[in-house]
């Protein structure tokens, strides 16, 4: 069985180990083992404080496959973006040009930089080995995180964006950077990732702050712009069921699209509901549902349940998994 719970500074070899195994494309995972160290004692201070106020602190998840008890994937959710490094995108907007005397009348696709010093809150770092694909692991992954902001939502914006991979070849190249960021820039794009990772001060210093018309690309850079990579298209189409929707932003190293949703109407945290456990034995349905434990000890799991009136007969290896017993209160959800 397969759980999700919140890292712990412990994982550090084994969540490295597992970042490296990612490709290029997932710039918030391009990170040092010292870099992934800050982020897991901040997360694990995050996870575990009283206050209920927002911050900018990331709250990591795990994957664990409780039989080998390896971290076969990860999830994250940042709180808050921006702050003292601000978050950029670029924003796509309309540009009329018009000629009556030549009947001449367009609108030109026009990339305008955005920076978020005070912005919402942001769900990404996700990475689940290959061989773990399937079986509705990948949504136990990502929609676990949306049961922990269902269980504390004073601690998250009212919006939640998600910044989706990119286009990206197999060596790693991006054609918007190459069309775009490299001129101003000059390094090359995983330089520019693992540079992201350390401070954000470079962006400011070198990105163009006029707007830039996208017909002046080259036509294989304007083709991925919104665009994301082919092994992104599941956790795209996962997160538009849940509500999230592309408004015109893009990345700015890559031209991925941004998809934003308002938080308290995200799916899984809308339709989520408390519910106690009752009993531990078998069970008679088939269909899976997502069940976290309520409350600072979250764990979650994907599996069947008997639901009846806000009570639960969990199977005893789901139970094990969530460390409950019968009475203890639970989150559930349809995935």
């Amino acid at each position: 069985m397969l759980r999700v719970r919140p890292a712990i500074e412990s994982d550090l070899d084994a969540l490295y180990a597992l970042i490296l195994r990612s490709d290029d494309g997932l710039t918030s995972l391009k990170i040092t083992r010292e870099q992934l160290h800050d982020r897991l004692e901040n997360s694990t201070f995050a996870f575990r404080r009283q206050s209920q106020r927002m911050t900018g602190l990331p709250y990591v998840f795990v994957m664990e496959d409780l039989n080998s008890g390896a971290v076969v994937g990860t999830s994250s959710i940042y709180s808050k973006v921006g702050g003292y490094e601000p978050f950029y995108a670029y924003g796509i907007e309309k540009s009329i040009h018009e000629s009556k005397e030549l009947g001449v009348y367009r609108e030109i696709d026009v990339l305008h930089l955005r920076k978020e010093h005070d912005g919402p809150t942001e769900i990404g770092s996700l990475f689940l080995l290959p061989e773990y694909w399937g079986q509705g692991n990948g949504k136990l992954l990502s929609l676990a995180r949306f049961l922990y902001m269902a269980e504390f939502p004073e601690r998250f914006d009212s919006m939640t964006i998600a910044e989706m991979r990119g286009v990206i070849d197999r060596q790693g190249r991006s054609p918007f950077w190459d069309a775009l960021g490299s001129h101003f820039f000059q390094i090359e794009f995983p330089r520019a990732v693992m540079l992201l990772t350390v401070s954000k001060n470079f962006v400011a210093d070198l990105m163009p702050t006029h707007p830039i018309y996208l017909p002046l690309l080259p036509q294989e850079a304007r083709d991925v712009v919104g665009q994301v990579h082919l092994d992104t298209r599941p956790a795209l189409a996962m997160l538009q069921k849940q509500g999230f929707v592309y408004q015109g932003f893009v990345d700015i190293f890559d031209g991925g699209p941004v998809v934003h949703a308002n938080t308290a109407e995200i799916r899984t945290i809308a339709e989520s509901h408390r519910a106690v456990v009752e009993r531990i034995g078998s069970v008679s349905a088939s269909k899976p549902m997502l069940v976290a434990k309520a409350g600072q000890a979250f764990n979650a799991v994907l599996g069947p349940v008997d639901l009846s009136e806000g009570r639960v007969t969990l199977t005893a290896d789901m139970a094990t998994a969530l460390q409950v017993d019968a009475g203890d209160s639970l989150r559930v959800a349809t995935p």
